[in-house]
């Protein structure tokens, strides 16, 4: 088997070796977080303790172990372990990988596949394992940051186990810290402390990776007074320059945070829905992409209730267009204001979506003769358009008529709220149709 962690041996200089490589957890006693799944009970400590895998798919965010629980995976089941990346690797590497396996297994020797982003695998990539899955010629372990429902196909899913994995909690990131000062021979014979673990704690954004490579940053920029390397927030923001919004454009953290910002407008909440705006804006989501869903949430969430609200949106997305950032944000930034303080109605969106169902489910669709269009002699001697009724030649500009099929009578999909716009076409309504809304 590939010497799957770097040797032990004191004498070796691990200088070179990323902070967060030195101190990678050896044993599952050692890991950070993920108690649900390498607790006292929990199913991978069952599994290791068996010696007993099934493929797996690793599911969360950066910097959450899903590298390091496929070493140790491979560790404890005495595997041949072998490691692709999806962003270099092709079909004709995972045949040639599977080929090795199935020529492995004839001598008793299982191998273990580890796949790093396996979202980023095209269709004929992922159904290139699926027959060496499915047989047990290879232990598959896929990580990904995105859910694996969007960007693993069905087939491969199905014959993997995903287990999701967490972000760190604060007190994990604060222990994973203290265990880096007291573990690592760089930062203990240099004595080092840190300031203001605090500041540490809060960048990480529950990321051990984010955290330690900070650390070995700022390490490496300090300077050795007393006897001793102290790390300060201001050593931490020269190494860092400015932390990066978790955010990933095309996983479920983009959906995740659309929704969020969406249901905060729903809810009337324009401070929330301004925070998360500003996440998005700050990890480089497309404006334009905001000011397309403010258009929806116009007339989905708002409806008549405002009717100006739709035309601030396109308006919007127009401003956004000619503008960009970084001075869009402000436009959005009105928008989204609007949007989330103004009263909010539903109701179109309701009547639009009982409407397409009713014509989905088989309804009589035809149009009655008197509704029919009549532009030549003929249709007209034919019966089309006969008896229609122009509502302008009556008071108020209003005349009962039948607009439905002939076979319906009529149905009601459209009731309005009793908030801004809406209450005066609900009470309108009320006096043209008000069988419609009889209690």
């Amino acid at each position: 088997m590939n010497e799957l962690f770097p040797s032990s041996d004191p004498k070796q200089d691990k200088s070179y070796q990323p902070l967060a490589e030195r101190i990678r957890p050896r044993t599952i006693d050692e890991i950070f977080g993920q108690e649900h799944l390498v607790g006292d009970g929990a199913p991978l400590r069952v599994f290791m303790k068996r010696k007993q895998f099934h493929s797996i798919i690793f599911w969360g965010p950066p910097g959450t172990g899903k590298t390091t629980l496929a070493l140790l995976i491979a560790e404890y089941a005495d595997t041949d372990f072998i490691r692709l990346s999806a962003v270099e690797a092709g079909v004709k590497d995972v045949r040639e990988v599977i080929l090795k396996a199935s020529q492995r297994l004839k001598s008793g020797k299982r191998t273990l596949l580890f796949i790093d982003e396996i979202h980023r695998f095209n269709k004929s990539q992922q159904d290139a394992l699926l027959h060496a899955v499915e047989n047990g010629i290879i232990i598959l372990i896929g990580a990904t940051t995105e859910n694996p429902s969007f960007e693993v196909n069905s087939a491969l899913l199905s014959r993997c186990q995903v287990y999701k994995l967490k972000s760190l909690t604060d007190e994990q990131v604060l222990s994973l810290i203290n265990h880096a000062l007291e573990k690592d021979e760089l930062l203990k014979a240099a004595g080092t402390e840190i300031e203001d673990k605090d500041f540490l704690v809060s960048i990480s954004g529950g990321d051990a990776r984010t955290v330690l490579n900070a650390i070995d940053l700022a390490f490496k920029l300090a300077e050795k007074k007393d006897g001793k390397v102290n790390l300060t927030k201001d050593l931490f923001h020269k190494a860092l320059q400015q932390k990066t919004t978790i955010y990933d454009k095309k996983g479920e953290e983009h959906y995740d945070t659309i929704s969020a910002f969406i249901k905060s407008m729903r809810g009337s909440d324009p401070d929330a829905a301004l925070f998360w705006l500003a996440k998005m804006l700050e990890a480089g989501e497309d404006p334009k992409f905001i000011a397309r869903r403010l258009i929806i949430f116009a007339s989905e969430d708002v409806g008549n209730a405002d009717t100006y609200a739709v035309t601030l949106a396109v308006s919007t997305f127009k401003a956004v267009e000619v503008i960009g950032m970084p001075e869009c944000r402000i436009n959005l930034g009105q928008a989204v204001t609007y949007l989330a303080a103004c009263p909010k109605s539903n109701a179109a969106y309701l009547g639009i979506n009982k409407a397409m169902a009713d014509v989905k489910s088989g309804s009589d669709v035809s149009v009655p003769m008197h509704l029919r269009n009549a532009p030549t002699k003929f249709m007209k001697n034919e019966g089309y358009g006969k008896g229609y009724q122009y509502p302008h030649d009556f008071p108020f500009h209003f005349v009962q008529e039948s607009y439905f099929p002939d076979s319906i009578k009529y149905k009601q999909y459209y009731v309005p709220g009793e908030f801004g716009k809406e209450k005066v076409f609900l009470e309108r309504l009320k006096l043209m149709w008000p069988e419609r809304f009889e209690e």
